[in-house]
This record gives C-alpha cells, structure tokens and sequence, in this order.
C-alpha cells in the first residue's frame, strides 16, 4: 500500500505557509505523494462551511518547488470547467518543473452552479471531459498536432504545443457513475475513488481489476480520518488493502479544523 495525505489549502485554515510546511513533512516522513482539490467559484449557501479554495495547479507548483521525491496530485481537476489548451500547458509546466512528478486526477464535476457561472453546459461535460483529454493528450504528443473538436472551442490545424511533458502524464479518473467507469477502463492509468466503504468499493474494484488486470492501473481511494485513534487508521487501511486498493490518499474529516499536524504524522507512521 502507498500513502498520500490532502494538502491544507482548502478551508478556514488554509495558508501558503501550511501547505508548504506538510509537503515538506510527507516527503520527510516518506510519503508517496500530495494531493489537491478544486473548486473556482461556488454558490455560497451550498458552502455553509469555508468556501476557500486555492488554485490547484498554482498550490501544487508552490508544494513542488520545496519538493524533490514526492508526486503531485488533483483529487480531482474538473476538466469540463476549464478549456483544454491552457490547462494542457498549466500541467506540463507542472510535470517537467517537477521532475516528472504529476498525478492527474480528473473528474467531470457535481455542480451545476458553477459550470453556469463559468458558462460551461452542464449537460455536456461529460462529453467534454472525453473531447478535452483527448485534445490535451494530442497536444503533448504530437508536433505538429490537428485535432478536430466537437464540443469545445478550438480550431487546432497544423499546430505546435511545447514543451511537450518529460514524461507521460498518469491519468487517474474519480467517480463511481457508469459513465465514469466505463471511461476509466478504456483511456484511464488508474481509477480514483472517493466516499466509498470498503465493502461499497470491492464490486467497484472487481470489475476494474477484471478488465485493466495489468500493473500499468492503479486502483486508488481518498478516504477521511480525524487524526484520533491510530488504530482506527490501521483498520481503514488493511479493509481497503484486502480488496485490492493499491493507494490511500487520507485527507482530514474535517477541514476547516487545523487537525492536518494529526492527520500527516498518523499517516507517516504507517510507512516508518
């Protein structure tokens, strides 16, 4: 099993400083990676708690410059809201500045209101978030590249996007709909669940593992743990392990409390 904590740069106490400090201390403690959420904008009654969200991108960028082992992970960018073509250069920068160290988590997002206020169709992203990956993969490995688009605004004919990543990009996708599923099976390098108990995840992760059996894919979960009982965090993990969950990502259960100290240091004593 490998392990990788939520960075603090969502919430109430959210801070560059914080999110430097536990990047620093999850590769100090060993860990496999860090992670990111997103939101941009967000109707504020559907946010009773803190609504601060820094930019995933941005933060991860901040975590990989005082970095040199761990990766670097979206939990998950919601492609759809975001053109392909700017984000396609956002993350290659990311990926060569890092060493090659980017986890592209995706998803195709939950909230109508924002995808109004970003005047992106709601209705379509699914459709955009296949149109949008294949458009970003097309441009970090073609030169020159055309790529016709259906859904998204871009006329891409006998064009260049460079630099091309180091590295391919693992692509990672959240969601447990069948949609999601089915696109994670046939372009995605790792599905990346989340809100799942074990027993939920374990006919999820069959039929994942049946139809990607290769070492190529990795089976992943986001899980929530308070930073309490240790022994709490043992169970989580060997109930996730034996049905075949390669990577725990464990964030705080609540993070608008400055509990991440707990969180990081529980997490780095499963791998000491």
């Amino acid at each position: 099993m490998k392990y990788g904590i939520h960075l603090p740069h969502a919430g109430d106490q959210a801070t560059p400083a914080l999110i430097r400090r536990h990047a620093e201390r999850a590769e100090d403690l060993g860990l496999e990676d860090v992670w990111v959420s997103e939101h941009i904008i967000v109707p504020r009654d559907k946010f009773p708690r803190s609504p601060l969200f820094f930019d995933p991108v941005l933060s991860l960028t901040w975590a990989a410059a005082v970095t040199k082992r761990v990766k670097l992970g979206t939990t998950v960018l919601v492609l759809p809201m975001r053109h392909p073509l700017p984000l396609a250069k956002e993350l290659a920068t990311l990926h060569n500045f890092s060493e090659g160290r980017l986890i592209m988590g995706a998803g195709s997002g939950w909230l109508k209101e924002e995808f109004a206020a970003l005047g992106v169709p709601f209705e379509e992203r699914g459709r955009r978030l296949d149109e949008g990956i294949a458009m970003m993969r097309a441009v970090w490995s073609e030169d020159p590249v055309t790529f016709k688009s259906r859904y998204i605004p871009a006329v891409i004919e006998g064009m260049t996007m460079t630099p091309m990543p180091v590295s391919p990009i693992p692509l990672w996708f959240g969601g447990s709909a069948e949609p999601a599923l089915k696109r994670t099976i046939r372009i995605g390098d790792g599905w990346h669940g989340s809100s799942l108990t074990a027993d939920q995840a374990a006919p999820i992760i069959k039929r994942l593992r049946d139809a990607r059996p290769g070492p190529d894919f990795t089976i992943s979960m986001r899980v929530q743990w308070d930073g309490t009982d240790r022994g709490v965090l043992r169970a989580l993990v060997d109930s996730y392990a034996a049905i075949g969950v390669q990577h725990l990502l464990i964030a705080p259960q609540d993070r608008n409390v400055d509990d991440w100290e707990k969180v990081t240091e529980g997490v780095g004593a499963l791998v000491a």
